[in-house]
Formats: C-alpha cells, sequence, structure tokens
C-alpha cells in the first residue's frame, strides 16, 4: 500500500446552481419501462468511488442524479485499492470499466518483510496484498468520474447542512448552495461520513476500534523501489516503503501502530506528525531514519484509526448509506470492491422496485448486510498482521506466511484471500452497457 497525492485535477465540475442536464449518452443500454427510475432525483454525498458507482447504475436505469462532494476538485491520490474473486470481477465487467481497471492498474509485485538490517524475512505475494488487479483509489476514482460526468451534475465544494423528510420528498439545505428537493439522498461519503451522523447520530455509537492506527505519505525513492515493498515489523510498530508505480523518484511511507485509543485533531497534521514520530522513535530499521525524515516534511500526511463501522440498519426514511460509510473498514475489508458491489445491489433493488425505496432499501440490506460483514471480518486481522503485538507473535506470523506462500499451498492461499470477497450471489440487474465483455 502507498498514499500517493499528487495533487488536484482542475476546476471542471459543475457550478453549485443547476445547470442545463446534457443529452444522455448512447453508450449504454436504454432502461426498459419497467426498470425506469425516471421519475426519480437522487442525491448521492461522497464522489470517491461508491457515489460515482451508484451514479453509473442510476442513470442507466434513467434516474436523475446530482453527486455532492466537499472537496473543491476531485480527490487524487490515495492508497492503492484492490478486487479479488469472481463478484468483483462481475460486477466491474458490468459496469464496462474491467479493461479501464486493468490498463491503468499498478502492476505491484512483491512485499517483503525484512529483519531490522534489512536482511529478507518473507516474501509476501502479489496476490495477497494487491488482490488479482490493483489501481489507485484516485485512478479509480476518475475513471468513475469520466463514465458519468455527461450525465451526472457534480458539485464540488459543498456539503449537506441540513435533511427534511416528508411524505413526498427531503428538502436539502447546503453549506453553500441554494436549497434544493429530492427523492431520495444517499451518504457514499466516507468511514466518518457526515450524511450518517446527521441521520443516524455521532459517529461514536457505530464506529469500532481495531486497537492500532495506520499512516502514510509520499517519500524519497532512495531504495530504487520498483513496485516492489519493503516491511519491517517491531512489537506493536510496524514502518514500510513502497513503490506501487514506477516512479523511479518517488515511493511512500506506511507505519502502523498499535496504541490504545488517542485524543487528536484530525485536521491537525503537526499534531498527527508528533503521535508519530514519538511513537516511532528508537525503531531499530536501517531505513527508518528515512522514513521518519520524509514524515516531519510530509505535506499529504494520511492518519487514522484502523476501526470499523457496524449498523443495524443501512437505510432510514429516504436516506440510504453505501460504502464504507454504511459497513466501512479502515483498510482489509475489501472497501472499494464491497463498495461497488453494494453500488450495483443498490441501483438493481431500486429498479426492480420501480422506484419504491422501502421495497429497495429492504431489500439491498438483505442482499448487502452479510456480505459487508464478512469483509469487514477479514479486516480484523489487518493490523495484528501487519504489527503483531509480540516477537513471538512477529515469528508466527513470518512462518505462517512462508508455508502458505509456498509452491504447495499458494493455490489454497489465493482461495481463502478471496472466500470473503466471493461470498455473494449476484442477481442479474438491467440493463448493462452493450458493449459488457462476458
Amino acid at each position: 500500500m502507498t498514499n500517493r497525492t499528487s495533487g488536484t485535477h482542475p476546476s471542471t465540475h459543475r457550478p453549485t446552481t443547476p445547470a442545463p442536464r446534457p443529452a444522455p449518452r448512447t453508450k449504454h443500454a436504454a432502461p426498459t419501462p419497467a426498470h425506469s427510475l425516471a421519475h426519480l432525483d437522487v442525491l448521492i454525498s461522497g464522489a470517491s468511488i461508491a457515489g460515482p458507482a451508484l451514479a453509473l447504475w442510476l442513470t442507466r436505469h434513467g434516474a436523475r442524479v446530482t453527486v455532492l462532494e466537499k472537496a473543491p476538485a476531485l480527490r487524487e491520490g490515495g492508497f492503492a485499492v484492490d478486487f479479488r474473486g469472481d463478484v468483483h470481477r462481475t460486477v466491474l465487467r458490468r459496469m464496462g470499466i474491467w479493461d479501464e481497471v486493468h490498463r491503468r492498474q499498478t502492476h505491484m509485485g512483491r512485499q517483503t518483510i525484512v529483519e531490522a538490517d534489512d536482511t529478507e524475512r518473507v516474501d509476501l505475494p502479489a496476490f495477497l496484498m494487491s488482490g488479482d488487479v490493483e489501481i489507485f483509489r484516485g485512478e479509480l476514482s476518475r475513471i468513475l468520474y469520466e463514465r458519468t460526468a455527461q450525465d451526472v451534475e457534480y458539485v464540488f465544494g459543498d456539503s449537506i447542512a441540513s435533511l427534511t423528510e416528508d411524505s413526498e420528498g427531503i428538502d436539502v439545505t447546503f453549506e453553500r448552495g441554494a436549497p434544493r428537493r429530492f427523492d431520495l439522498v444517499v451518504g457514499a461519503d466516507g468511514l466518518h461520513s457526515h450524511t450518517r451522523r446527521l441521520v443516524f447520530g455521532d459517529e461514536a455509537q457505530f464506529l469500532r476500534f481495531q486497537g492500532y492506527y495506520v499512516a502514510g505519505f509520499d517519500m524519497p525513492n532512495h531504495l530504487g523501489l520498483d513496485r516492489t515493498a519493503r516491511l519491517h515489523s517491531d512489537p506493536g510498530r510496524m514502518a514500510g516503503i513502497s513503490n506501487y508505480d514506477g516512479d523511479p523518484d518517488r515511493a511512500g511511507g506506511f507505519l502502523v501502530l498499535r496504541s490504545e485509543e488517542l485524543d487528536y485533531d484530525r485536521r491537525d497534521p503537526a499534531a498527527q506528525k508528533k503521535i508519530l514520530a514519538e511513537r516511532f522513535a528508537g525503531l531499530a530499521w536501517t531505513h527508518a531514519p528515512q522514513v521518519l525524515a520524509a514524515l516531519e516534511s510530509a505535506d499529504d500526511l494520511y492518519f487514522d484509526m484502523i476501526a470499523q463501522i457496524h449498523l443495524d440498519r443501512l437505510s432510514r426514511g429516504r436516506v440510504v448509506l453505501l460504502g464504507d460509510a454504511a459497513c466501512g473498514a479502515t483498510m482489509g475489508g475489501l472497501g472499494s470492491g464491497a463498495a461497488l458491489v453494494g453500488a450495483y445491489v443498490l441501483a438493481g433493488e431500486l429498479a426492480a422496485a420501480r422506484g419504491d425505496h422501502r421495497v429497495a432499501f429492504a431489500a439491498y440490506e438483505a442482499e448487502i448486510h452479510a456480505y459487508a460483514k464478512g469483509c469487514q471480518k477479514s479486516s480484523g486481522n489487518a493490523g495484528p498482521f501487519l504489527a503483531p503485538p509480540t516477537e513471538k507473535k512477529i515469528r508466527s506470523r513470518d512462518r505462517a506466511y512462508r508455508v502458505l506462500s509456498s509452491r504447495l499451498l499458494a493455490g489454497l492461499f489465493k482461495k481463502l484471500t478471496e472466500k470473503a470477497a466471493s461470498d455473494l450471489v449476484l442477481k442479474d440487474y438491467v440493463p448493462r452497457p452493450a458493449r459488457e465483455l462476458a
């Protein structure tokens, strides 16, 4: 994994005031009358992955969609995200983006766990960390934006201020834009969802801290890595350097910390750097000084707890949650794959119910709840795997993965890594792109 923040895209988004809707593109089949959602106006909060993915499907079913994003432009960079197994593959193909994702994939290779002196201990196979295909989050977001921009109204630099629902729809006020009315609102705005807070209450009720923190930032590629990574684990700590795109000059620094829950300001990177510098002081790895020096000068630091969101229900009235806002995990929970699968199911159930949100939301929850929980379960191992709490557990992890990665067991190991991602029987919703791959 690496954190790449290569700047923001120029402001090519639509203004916050409503703009005339362009004529729909003809790249996908027109919705059949039985599945048409042409009577629905839907607001989606969040323009990363889940939101634009849902917008793609809803517009294919005929709905009018507005995607709202608090950032001033499309977010670039971010960690690499991966897809694995038949369910992910099927959804990517039905979306019509399978080939494009492959064209822009990282081609990440092995990641090596090393001793303090950088002696190699065990190689982690590419499929373990990178799945069948891996792509930077920002690249995937751009693909989805490019596929939907002509049919969807994107509003950047704004956020929801209030939601007032009645029997016919939802009145929405915004921090900047004029009030508007929609039939449905979708919260696809991430682990710390603002939409979820407005409708369901403070996130403390739903967020489950997993006992670890993670940080990522750009740094010089002083090791000359080429789509590989080196990781060093110390009891309760892990530091790594990775290169995911072959750039000879840039790499990503990566830190994982076992800790009690910390009290810090999520908007104060200087305070976050101080926490990390203090906790990683004295790390014996040969390359730790370069990692910590890059941390000190980083202007792109990502720092957050490793946590999960647990909700009994994913909808309330005309508001529904999707992706990390609904059932996210900071890392290791197949979040991007689950977001794409969830978007496919949610749009499909709305079409099957002819826009009746009460029927559709209940069906969406029934379809996706167990699947999402299975993906979350896999994320609970991320912190202990990367930064085991004791030296004994570090050695035990290394022995286990050395055996599992052997030629004899590699096939079985790969199937195990795909189990949660593939644990769903997809319904065949319509329509799909005319040029969808078989």
